[in-house]
């Protein structure tokens, strides 16, 4: 029991310890987690998770992949889907298909495999799983329609390679008691219809209780957590591995059904599967033998390359031909197609029952799956930045600042951010407000910020950082509240909002954002010094010219705003942070303007700006 929860307790440390590096360094998550689990496992001795978990380990991997697809159905918006051109269903319709018969060839005529074996692993290999082609995309800024066709790929195909597998492996049973391939294929489209059903039906359930008050809110992701893994058993109890098509329909059909309880669950829901990727990764990884890859034959090699550059490109330029999606979007989803939990633990369960049946090439499934596991995230994982910047099909290059309020304060700090070449876009309800900013050549988003049909008409992606300036300070908190989750929380700010968490009047600091600049000003504040013409100014530190000399050339009422460091990235001086200058980043102030400020004061600025 001690030596299980140790277990526990360090597959969680490394799995999030990896996530945590990658987000430092930028490196490829499932590349580290991958490396995690391997040092933990078969090299250093660990973590073994056979010995540890025994018979457990199968059905918690199960059951951690179905919560993994499931939330991966809740972020699949149908307005999303109609932004692909139709790409998705292609690759469903004719991808799976062409990405099966193709992926048998090579297995029999490359890998060696004997005919029924190779069926049955391309079938496992039509997948790519959100557990992989996620964490990649969040890493990477690919351009929003590739990423929606390959998010959607990921999740929706998923079950679907299970079903082939699951097809294959009913007819070798069946064959020699008579069946056709024809009774196979009925009895389980049969199957995935009644568990496409079930999903459906529980979600419809969900759809009703949740807003009645029928579920309290406490319970409401509780309950969500135990419905999704009902669902998933009692599908695979009336056919193994239909349960993640029935999980990946509820998401989906959840997803599109508008519940406002979802905005409240959705930040427990990612944890939770930020922290089933990372253990179930570092699992499988450590579950690898060393033994069984002294299996790998180098024609295997031969395989991996006609995996990677022949029978991926080949399904999807087949599978979009003649469609809507540019030639450049087209062959980064051709390169793009990391595999990971659902080939890896599909491929294990598989080898053991085809051991079974008499089919020697089983064992080597494993050998093979985690070779191509390997393979593929190195490949797709590392290549993928550097791919959809030769394609031209990366998103904004430079990470800009979305500004919520058309205000004449707004509008110069906008002009100074694009002095700065900070893109900044200005977002307001009022077409009449935003008219001084498309004057002056600054991009604008005319529309309600907190409206749903934001999320498909503006990319949030593009901005690293929000800030809220218009007139009211509730509103300002509100923007803030409802974009922390996807921005950051320390990367929203407003006008406003400082206050006492103990007074009654006040809103409590985790309703608000940041409030701008270190004496907290408001948005009243800032108004009467708009009046009396106080100015933006920008000062380069360097090794001579450090921060210190900077606020001492500014006039003693001026405020710090914000820091421009050399890699693009903005920090803001709020009431409670303070970042910390760097020589070569231009830090920006707001003060009165120079009009009659005193002979030495304007003497020393004009020495600081001849240094900068």
């Amino acid at each position: 029991m001690q030596q299980q929860a140790l277990v526990f307790a360090l597959i969680g440390i490394l799995g999030i310890g990896a996530q945590w590096i990658a987000w430092r360094t930028g490196w490829p998550a499932i590349a580290l987690m991958l490396a995690a689990g391997v040092l933990a496992g078969p090299v250093a001795g660990l973590v073994v998770p056979e010995h540890t978990f025994g018979d457990l380990l199968e059905p918690m991997v199960s059951v951690a992949v179905a919560l993994i697809l499931f939330e991966g159905g809740l972020s699949l918006n149908f307005r999303e889907l109609r932004r692909t051109e139709g790409a998705v269903t292609r690759l469903m319709v004719i991808g799976i298909p062409v990405g099966w018969v193709l992926g048998t060839l090579a297995c029999y005529y490359i890998a060696g495999l004997v005919w029924p074996v190779a069926v049955l692993f391309a079938g496992i290999l039509v997948v790519t799983g959100p557990t992989v082609v996620i964490p990649l995309l969040r890493q990477s800024n690919v351009a929003p329609r590739p990423r929606a066709i390959l998010k959607w790929e990921a999740i929706v195909n998923d079950p679907f390679g299970a079903l082939c597998a699951v097809i294959t492996y009913e007819y070798l049973r069946r064959v020699d008691e008579g069946g056709t391939l024809l009774s196979v294929l009925a009895a389980l489209l049969a199957a995935a219809v009644v568990a496409g059903l079930i999903g459906y039906g529980v979600a419809r359930a969900i759809a009703w209780a949740f807003p009645r008050g029928h579920v309290p809110e406490y319970l409401k992701a509780p309950v969500l957590l135990v419905a999704v893994i009902g669902t998933f058993v009692l599908s695979n109890l009336i056919q193994q591995e239909t349960g993640l098509l029935a999980v990946t329909v509820m998401g989906v059909a959840i997803a599109n059904m508008r519940l406002d309880s979802l905005r409240d669950i959705h930040p427990f829901k990612e944890n939770v599967t930020v922290l089933l990727i990372s253990g179930v990764f570092v699992l499988l990884s450590a579950s690898l033998d060393f033994n069984v890859l002294r299996q790998f034959e180098w024609r295997f090699i031969a395989y991996l390359l006609a995996l990677l550059f022949l029978v991926r490109p080949a399904t999807v330029l087949l599978s979009l031909a003649f469609s809507k999606i540019p030639w450049n979007e087209r062959l980064l989803v051709a390169w793009i197609a990391p595999r990971g939990v659902v080939a890896v633990a599909m491929s294990g369960l598989f080898a053991l029952r085809l051991d079974q049946l008499g089919y020697g090439n089983g064992s080597i499934l494993v050998t093979l799956s985690f070779s191509v596991v390997v393979a593929t995230i190195v490949a797709h994982g590392f290549s993928i930045r550097y791919v959809a910047r030769w394609l031209g099909v990366l998103g904004a290059r430079k990470r800009g600042l979305l500004i919520v309020g058309s205000t004449p304060w707004s509008l110069s700090l906008a002009d100074q951010l694009r002095q700065l070449e900070v893109p900044v876009m200005i977002a307001d309800t009022s077409w009449q407000r935003l008219s001084m900013a498309r004057q002056a050549g600054i991009p604008t988003y005319h529309g309600e910020i907190l409206a749903e049909s934001t999320e498909e008409r503006l990319d949030l992606a593009q901005f690293q950082v929000l800030v809220a300036t218009t007139d009211s300070e509730a509103y300002n908190a509100l923007v803030c509240s409802e974009f922390a989750p996807d921005i950051g929380r320390d990367s929203v700010y407003q006008l406003g909002g400082m206050g006492d968490d103990e007074d009654h009047r006040s809103l409590p600091e985790a309703l608000r954002g940041r409030a701008m600049f270190t004496s907290g000003l408001g948005v009243a504040e800032i108004m009467e010094r708009e009046r009396a013409g106080w100015t933006f100014r920008k000062t380069r530190l360097s090794e001579q010219f450090d921060f210190a000399d900077a606020c001492a050339a500014l006039p003693e009422e001026a405020d710090i705003l914000f820091l421009l460091r050399k890699d693009g990235k903005i920090r803001f001086f709020t009431h409670a942070s303070r970042p910390a200058p760097q020589p070569g980043d231009i830090v920006v102030s707001y003060g009165p303007s120079r009009h009659g400020e005193p002979e030495g004061l304007r003497i020393a600025n004009e020495k600081k700006e001849a240094t900068a």
